[in-house]
């Protein structure tokens, strides 16, 4: 069945055998047709990179996302694909991405980085300028989650006034992560600090909650700004055109 609604999701991790995502084929091929159904016609895979967790490095991300090929082929999904990675911004991740080693979104204009729930990352502004000298725009995952952000805006709008693009979890304000998460999403989103929303689905019951978050999310902005977050805001993100 052909996608009604074109959104585009540029965080979810439909890639098998390199996370908690996805385990197998018919996992991810299961997991693409829900949100296909859902109104995604584009999904980017983004394994998750972070030392001492998902120990993988570009060489496995891609051969992993290329054995899948001939998978979708036969599966005739009617969903444009992509790759790229989700990158925790730790020392080991950050000298990859400076190296060449990581995986930007395809097009090569930006990419995705991760940040633990307790603490920002040392040296932030500075990586984040870095990466951007570098020709990549930073889009930070699920900010709502990272605890500093919790007492205000200041933080997260620096962030933002230097470039960075925001992406949230759709589910986030329906309380998937729960209720402090929810009011932190609520008010970036309110406050027009999101670029994008993406599903970050790891699994096919994750899909019930991105629905349910993009209709939570039009009725807190309007069709207008649900339809930039779903589906103009990240195809500025992959086409290298993000306008503040």
């Amino acid at each position: 069945m052909p996608c009604a609604f074109g959104y585009v999701d540029l965080h979810c991790h439909w890639v098998p055998w390199v996370d908690d995502g996805a385990a197998n084929v018919a996992d991810s091929l299961a997991l693409l047709r829900v949100l296909r159904d859902a109104g995604f016609r584009k999904v980017i895979g983004t394994p998750h990179m972070r030392t001492g967790m998902f120990d993988t490095d570009r060489r496995a991300i891609v051969a992993a996302y290329d054995s899948m090929k001939p998978h979708l082929v036969t599966a005739e999904l009617d969903i444009e694909v992509g790759l790229s990675c989700e990158h925790f911004l730790d020392d080991v991740v950050y000298q990859r991405i400076m190296a060449g080693e990581g995986v930007p979104y395809p097009g090569g204009h930006a990419v995705l980085v991760e940040f633990g729930k307790e603490f920002l990352p040392a040296m932030l502004a500075d990586r984040l300028f870095d990466i951007r000298r570098k020709g990549l725009r930073p889009v930070i995952a699920h900010p709502e989650r990272c605890h500093a952000f919790w007492d205000g805006l200041d933080v997260v709008e620096g962030l933002v006034d230097r470039g960075v693009v925001l992406l949230m979890d759709a589910a986030a304000v329906v309380g998937r992560y729960g209720r402090s998460t929810q009011k932190a999403a609520v008010q970036m989103l309110e406050a027009g600090l999101y670029y994008a929303v993406c599903s970050d689905a790891h699994r096919v019951s994750d899909v019930a909650g991105v629905a349910a978050g993009v209709d939570r999310i039009r009725k807190l902005v309007g069709d207008q700004e649900a339809e930039f977050l779903l589906r103009e805001g990240p195809e500025r993100v992959l086409h290298g055109r993000v306008e503040y």
